[in-house]
């Protein structure tokens, strides 16, 4: 079904100051921040992942991170409707299962290949949530760099893996739709901080399972509490506050930025080089993200057909 995402204007909310200075960057910048902050973060999780493992890894990400937002935001709990609840238990699901797959993928294979293979979930959203056939070129560009991204093909790594990568992307994609309904529904970040608290809840046992003893570690904690603030907390607030001004199908370009700022991480502080095809494809997602972002803006507001919300 075609996914077609609501312009109407958001309630306006009167932010806190901290607040107020992140949306001061605009909804371009926050997007581009917030990506920035999760790259790096997956790159210092790689480095985590020995400690405790993929499902501990995602565990004490989730945890900390809904700690952290519970604490700050003390979002309320009454006046919601049923279908409140029902966007954020599945903002909270997919949040979840996404993290999940995805360090389950960074697991098996290295952390450039499993982002290319997330963000075409990103890129397939896009596709379906625009009406206007200049935006599937933009995508078709963007996608070309992914594959270019990925060495032209993705037959040397493990299958499972790169199954995991692609799941990621389908959940990625469902979570930024329901982003976007959870940003209209909840004032400031109250939604996230709910959401974020159902994806710790419907993981912890599966992390605690899979870890055990390994996640009460001092440094496996400090680690694991650094990634949740650098991959969760941070990109996921601004990617919210982003999408009650962006529309999902520009966004969702915009993730194609991803895996050039994970080549760049993964450089920064895995080790790993680019080659001149990861340098042009690099190139590539760019352009096709500024290609979007200038679209976008050359036709004003977006002329889109509200999402149901069911």
């Amino acid at each position: 079904m075609t996914v077609t995402p609501s312009t109407a204007t958001p309630p306006q909310v009167t932010p806190a100051g901290g607040q107020h200075r992140l949306g001061s960057l605009g909804p371009v910048g926050l997007v581009l921040a917030g990506g920035i902050s999760v790259q790096f973060g997956g790159a210092l999780a790689v480095t985590l992942i020995p400690r405790a493992g993929a499902l501990g890894v995602v565990a004490l990400r989730l945890l900390a991170a809904a700690l952290v937002l519970l604490l700050v935001c003390r979002p309320r709990l009454r006046g919601h409707s049923r279908a409140d609840w029902g966007t954020v238990l599945a903002f909270g699901v997919a949040m979840g299962a996404m993290n999940g797959l995805f360090y389950s993928a960074v697991a098996r294979i290295p952390l450039g290949p499993a982002v290319t293979l997330e963000v075409l979930g990103p890129l397939a959203l896009s596709v379906l949530a625009s009406r206007r056939a200049v935006n599937a070129v933009w995508a078709g560009l963007a996608l070309l760099g992914v594959f270019l991204l990925g060495g032209g093909g993705f037959g040397n790594l493990d299958p499972t893996g790169v199954a995991f990568a692609l799941g990621a992307g389908a959940m990625w994609a469902i979570y930024i739709v329901f982003s976007a309904r959870t940003g209209r529904r909840f004032p400031q970040a109250d939604g996230l901080a709910l959401a974020m608290a159902v994806a710790a809840l419907l993981f912890l046992p599966i992390g605690m399972a899979s870890a055990g003893t390994r996640l009460l570690n001092p440094t496996t904690l400090a680690l694991g509490s650094a990634v949740a603030l650098l991959s969760s907390v941070l990109p996921y607030t601004l990617e919210l506050l982003a999408l009650r001004r962006l529309p999902a199908s520009t966004f969702a370009i915009l993730m194609s930025l991803e895996p050039a700022v994970a080549a760049t991480a993964g450089f920064l502080v895995l080790g790993q080089s680019l080659s001149p095809t990861e340098a042009a494809a690099i190139a590539l997602v760019i352009a096709a993200s500024i290609g979007a972002v200038r679209t976008q803006v050359g036709r004003g507001k977006a002329r889109v057909e509200p999402a149901p919300e069911a």
